[in-house]
């Protein structure tokens, strides 16, 4: 029997990941397989490791269990319907994996979760996806929980360090690149709902940005679908170049990861690029997005206040005023299991035991991260991002996207060189 009340997705990936970093520091840790291959001959005898085969079974049924419990927590009908999904979904990752153990790739430094999305993105868009694959792409969910995750390896000492800095930077950015983003938008004529929902989804955090606020305003949700499309395809090729052109501009990791984390609008492809990178790039890259997501609320609030105004002027009926619960409704809760889990490793475990969960717990959190890609992948089509409104919606966003990435590099030195 399912529970009579459904739980917040952020909620459950602060509790699914928390039950795994608890598991893993008293029972046992998983791991990623592990792959080393040249040639054909090396692909074949690597293939063969069985030693893998368990790595990924393990990986398999702590992924599934977790898709089950957030079904359950949330009220989905049907929960054990993800694993024929998740099936697909982990052969996709785990063929990534693969593919990235290759010595060439590696000299590359490119990532699992990128063939991850490559891979989702080709069967999506040339074979199409089955029906019965759908329940398990849930890509919000696997991001933040591997979020979560992420904070056991970030110790409280750096967020102190950097958090104001990170801070200083989004809110400047933030009500620039919104403002910019909504003049954009209204020289393509654009209606209110699409302006709302791409100014906050190019300037704040994206796709969780543009879902708070097309709830804020009541949006519609083809256009909400359409601005989230827009956010995912737009973030690849920020990417894969964005570290390139950081690494030709020879901006320090801090530096860097700064503008990564304060112009990708996805937080998977931040922790990918800044992954790129280097940890310190990461690290920064992370912060400053954190810091983003921490304006989320507060935007929500007072896009909801000045929607419900705009909307309810003399004459017409008064809706209820929106108050202080806005903002703790609309704020991300992955952040605070992010800064918890960052606490505990810093000050609550015996150094000794954090740095022996690290290992599996970072293989845990990469296998989230794979999954998160391949699902965002699998629900990614080409095809329809400029047909809606003959390509406007497409086009503002291009241009907004285009300003962030340029005063955004500028802050990001002028505050962390």
């Amino acid at each position: 029997m399912l529970v009579k009340k459904a739980l917040h997705e952020d909620w459950i990936a602060v509790i699914v990941a928390f039950l795994s970093m608890f598991i893993i520091i008293t029972f046992y840790g998983p791991q990623m397989p592990r792959y080393s291959w040249y040639d054909t001959q090396t692909f074949v005898q690597e293939l063969g490791k069985g030693g893998n085969y368990l790595h990924t079974l393990v990986l398999f049924a702590w992924a599934t269990l977790a898709l089950i419990l957030y079904k359950f927590l949330n009220k989905q009908e049907r929960p054990f319907s993800v694993i024929p999904g998740m099936v697909v979904v982990m052969l996709i990752s785990m063929l990534a994996q693969f593919i990235t153990s290759n010595h060439a790739v590696k000299n590359l430094g490119i990532e699992i979760v990128l063939f991850s999305l490559l891979i989702g993105l080709f069967l999506s868009n040339v074979t199409g996806i089955p029906s019965w694959v759908k329940p398990a792409i849930q890509t919000e969910f696997f991001i933040k929980t591997g979020l979560v995750l992420l904070g056991a390896g970030i110790i409280f000492h750096d967020i102190l360090k950097g958090g104001a800095l990170g801070i200083l930077q989004s809110v400047v950015v933030v009500f620039t690149v919104w403002y910019f983003a909504f003049w954009v938008c209204k020289k393509f004529k654009l209606d209110d709902e699409f302006k709302m929902m791409i100014s906050s989804a190019v300037s704040i955090c994206g796709v969780s940005a543009a879902i708070a606020t097309s709830g804020a305003i009541e949006g519609d949700n083809k256009k909400l679908s359409h601005v989230i499309s827009l956010v995912l395809i737009i973030a690849i090729p920020m990417m894969l170049f964005m570290p390139m052109i950081a690494n030709a501009l020879g901006l320090s990791e801090a530096v860097a990861g700064a503008w990564l984390g304060g112009t990708i609008d996805t937080s998977g492809a931040v922790v990918a690029a800044g992954t790129i990178l280097g940890d310190e790039a990461l690290k920064y890259a992370t912060l400053v997005k954190f810091s983003q997501n921490v304006l989320l609320g507060i935007a929500a609030f007072f896009i909801s206040v000045y929607w419900t105004y705009r909307k309810n002027g003399p004459g017409k009926d008064i809706q209820e005023r929106p108050g202080l619960a806005s903002i703790w409704q609309r704020f991300p809760k992955f952040v605070l299991g992010f800064v918890l889990a960052s606490l505990v490793f810093s000050f609550l475990l015996n150094p000794d035991v954090a740095k022996a969960a690290k290992a599996p717990i970072k293989d845990l959190q990469t296998c989230f991260f794979a999954l998160a890609f391949a699902c965002i992948g699998l629900e990614t089509k080409f095809t329809d991002i400029f047909k809606m409104e003959n390509g406007r919606p497409a086009m503002a966003f291009i241009i907004a996207q285009v300003f962030n990435i340029f005063f955004t590099l500028i802050m990001a030195y002028l505050i962390f060189k």
